[in-house]
């Protein structure tokens, strides 16, 4: 097997409900020395393409419509020609932040991308944002949480858009089931695995975060 995934952390901001804040991102890229796809295009263009290289891009795929995720997409699809593709109900946070750019394609639940001969599976696991989703590969025994999964506890539900129940179903019922030994490779942060995050499900239930 060829494909692999690379990992670049880009630094930005994050602004909703008029804050502000300083965040890490982690921008995947997963492909061979030919092709490649990248989840989520953060804040450096530039710096993407170059950990692209000569490999041609053939998708960004937004694992939601928050702007540190998305706010070098336009650019990133200017800089290569690739096309954005975002789940429709993230359509409103995508318009806060590129009002004058439509996403090129949807993500649906349960579509299937292909890229350097493997299968990238679209879950939708709303909670953090209405059209939140993850990427699962299971030829690489790895999934792409975004913000919906991290570390220790679901991504936040504090500010607009977001929904603490909702977001716990699609943890249990969506990512929880995968293989425990898949890694989750978060939107911000270390990576975990599913066997490490499932037995604190009650724990998160209780504490309400």
């Amino acid at each position: 097997m060829t494909a692999r995934i690379d990992k670049l952390v880009t630094s930005g901001t994050f602004s909703l409900d008029g804050g502000t804040w300083d965040v890490d991102n982690n921008v995947w890229l997963i492909g061979d020395d030919e092709d490649v796809i990248v989840i989520d295009a953060a804040h450096d263009a530039d710096a993407i393409k170059q950990a692209i290289g000569d490999r041609t891009l053939r998708a960004i795929v937004c694992t939601h419509g928050h702007n540190d995720h998305i706010d070098a997409a336009p650019a990133l699809s200017d800089l290569t020609g690739a096309p954005v593709l975002l789940h429709p109900a993230d359509a409103h946070l995508w318009s806060m932040a590129h009002p004058d750019r439509r996403i090129d394609d949807d993500l649906v639940d349960g579509q299937i991308l292909e890229i350097a001969g493997i299968e990238l599976h679209v879950i939708h696991t709303p909670g953090h944002s209405p059209g939140a989703v993850s990427v699962y590969a299971p030829e690489l025994g790895a999934v792409f949480s975004g913000d919906t999964l991290f570390q220790g506890g679901p991504g936040a539900t504090g500010r607009s858009f977001s929904d603490f129940p909702t977001i716990i179903e699609s943890i249990s019922s969506k990512l929880l089931t995968l293989p425990g030994e898949t890694v989750v490779h978060t939107g911000h942060g270390d990576d975990t695995t599913v066997a490490a995050e499932a037995p604190n499900l009650d724990e998160w239930i209780v504490r309400g975060h």
